[in-house]
């Protein structure tokens, strides 16, 4: 009687973990035996996730698919990408169609705690803004009421949408749709007023709409948007290796170490560097990777910032500045524990 006692409950716990899309705590074994990861990312958000004409994937959340490769394979290209609806993203995860996803998705706690999924960090600081046409003759969300709003099922956009609209007592007239590129469509079509999303897909939309300059975004941000990389529950292993490669990337522009200068830091005299870059000590093994493993990332897809520059920043079409992004040290929030 007492074995069953305590059995039952292990049984039950496990058939609960099990309906909830729990990991089998043998993520880095599945993804060593096929030879890549399996990232889930967005069916095609300029900046962040889009394949160009020959089929090649670009974008900030790729290359964190791709740093992530690094760190295992010590090759960025041993990944293979699915995009992903936000309605079907979190089952494919759940299910193990993907190992992760690195696909603008907002940490919450209903996600965080009744998916089976757990967030490994925020590796762009969002929030909800609104987009619409010079012509309309409004510069700012409050005078949208009783204006037709574009917005995605499946996402946190609605909900914010109509806390929004309700906390200042305007009359709201949603238009929704599942698919990214029908939302889009329908906005740039002259089927809504304004279309709302996080601000940094606003910046990515206005680039594929028909007269990007006849467009503006308002100002206000409407909500926090914390995005990031998500895994499944019950993998620490797999969940540290993903959550220490964002925050190398972090360390690693902090530390001043580039894609250029990795190898001559090596040789420095920094012991944060060195630790960093596998020279001093075995953090690596921690992780169940090669103590070089972060300066593999390095090497392949450079620092955090070199990321944000080339995908969506200053080096790229969509020119989003870093704000909230920069580095605790320049006046943002973006911050790592350390290596030690």
């Amino acid at each position: 009687m007492t074995k069953k006692l305590l059995i039952m409950p292990f049984i039950a716990g496990a058939a609960f973990a099990f309906a909830a899309g729990v990991a089998s705590a043998t993520t880095l074994e599945d993804v060593k035996a096929k030879g890549f990861v399996q990232c889930g990312v967005n069916t095609g958000l300029l900046g962040f996730a889009s394949p160009d004409d020959a089929g090649n994937w670009n974008g900030f959340d790729v290359d964190y698919c791709r740093a992530v490769a690094a760190a295992i394979f010590n090759d960025p290209k041993a990944v293979k990408f699915t995009p992903l609806s936000a309605k079907d993203r979190f089952t494919a995860l759940q299910s193990g169609e993907v190992d992760m996803l690195a696909r603008n998705t907002t940490w919450t706690m209903s996600r965080d705690t009744a998916l089976g999924l757990t967030f490994a960090g925020v590796n762009y600081y969002d929030g909800q803004g609104f987009i619409v046409r010079k012509s309309l003759g409004v510069d700012s969300a409050l005078q949208l009421s009783g204006a037709s709003v574009c917005v995605q099922s499946g996402t946190t956009t609605e909900l914010n949408l109509t806390d929004y609209f309700n906390a200042n007592n305007m009359e709201l007239n949603p238009v929704v749709f599942e698919p990214l590129a029908e939302t889009e469509a329908a906005y740039d079509s002259g089927r809504c007023d304004a279309y709302t999303t996080d601000a940094s897909g606003l910046y990515s939309t206005r680039l594929k709409l028909s007269n990007p300059d006849d467009h503006i975004i308002l100002p206000e941000i409407i909500s926090k948007e914390p995005l990031g990389p998500v895994v499944r529950q019950g993998d620490d292993q797999w969940f540290n290796i993903v959550k220490w490669v964002h925050f190398a990337l972090l360390n690693a522009e902090e530390l001043g170490v580039t894609q250029a200068n990795v190898d001559e830091m090596k040789a420095g005299d920094n012991q944060e560097v060195k630790r960093l870059l596998g020279v001093d000590g075995t953090f690596g093994e921690g992780i169940g990777l090669a103590n070089d493993w972060a300066a593999n990332v390095i090497k392949a897809e450079g620092n955090y910032g070199e990321i944000f520059e080339r995908n969506i920043g200053s080096g790229s079409n969509l020119q989003i500045a870093r704000g909230l992004n920069a580095l605790w040290t320049r006046g943002g929030i973006q911050y790592a524990p350390p290596i030690r």
